[in-house]
């Protein structure tokens, strides 16, 4: 079991930015389209872990932590996950990732390049770990930085400065160290 941790794009934060789509973070968690590298390299039982993107004046934050229990085609995520296809919410932001139409050709409002690499691996999750409440993502945005230093072994004045652009690979022992500081977490503010 290994795992990776990445950085969601600038300005994606579930509490202060925009709507983050990709990964899914709820019941069934999955990454459909973004992070093409990680979702080929990483393979059932190992795990991802997501920090929310950078909003200007405020603290990012571990948002979640899943393991991977299969991956499949985006023609096949299609099917199985109606709910996951791109499209645009009321608010005009867009929602679902699953970048394909029923025809498997690429959906008008995927603006991804490299289409073909996009829609292989979907990852389909398990054991969901998420800071949800607005009382865990206030304790996550606190501890966060320090939680990355210590589990990760690296300095730095931000995630970006300790995760890095393309994120970092993690070994067994910082995944079950990064699930246990979300559990622990998840119970200090409840």
């Amino acid at each position: 079991m290994i795992g990776k941790i990445f950085i969601t794009r600038a300005g994606y934060d579930p509490e202060l930015g925009k709507h983050v789509k990709d990964p899914y973070l709820g019941p069934c968690p999955t990454l459909g389209a973004c992070r093409p590298d990680v979702r080929r390299k990483l393979e059932k039982g190992d795990h991802i872990f997501v920090i929310s993107g950078r909003v200007p004046e405020h603290n990012q934050f571990v948002m979640a932590g899943f393991e991977i229990e299969s991956k499949i085609t985006a023609v096949e995520a299609y099917r199985q996950f109606p709910e996951h296809r791109l499209r645009k919410r009321e608010d005009g932001q867009l929602t679902g990732n699953i970048i394909v139409r029923a025809d498997g050709r690429q959906h008008e409002l995927d603006d991804h390049s490299s289409f073909d690499a996009r829609i292989k691996n979907y990852v389909i999750g398990t054991n969901l770990i998420a800071l949800a409440t607005p009382e865990e993502i206030a304790e996550g945005r606190r501890q966060t930085l320090e939680a990355l230093r210590d589990i990760l072994h690296k300095g730095g004045k931000s995630p970006f400065a300790i995760v890095g652009r393309f994120g970092t690979q993690l070994t067994e022992r910082q995944v079950l160290e990064l699930r246990e500081w979300l559990e622990t977490l998840k119970v200090s503010v409840n």
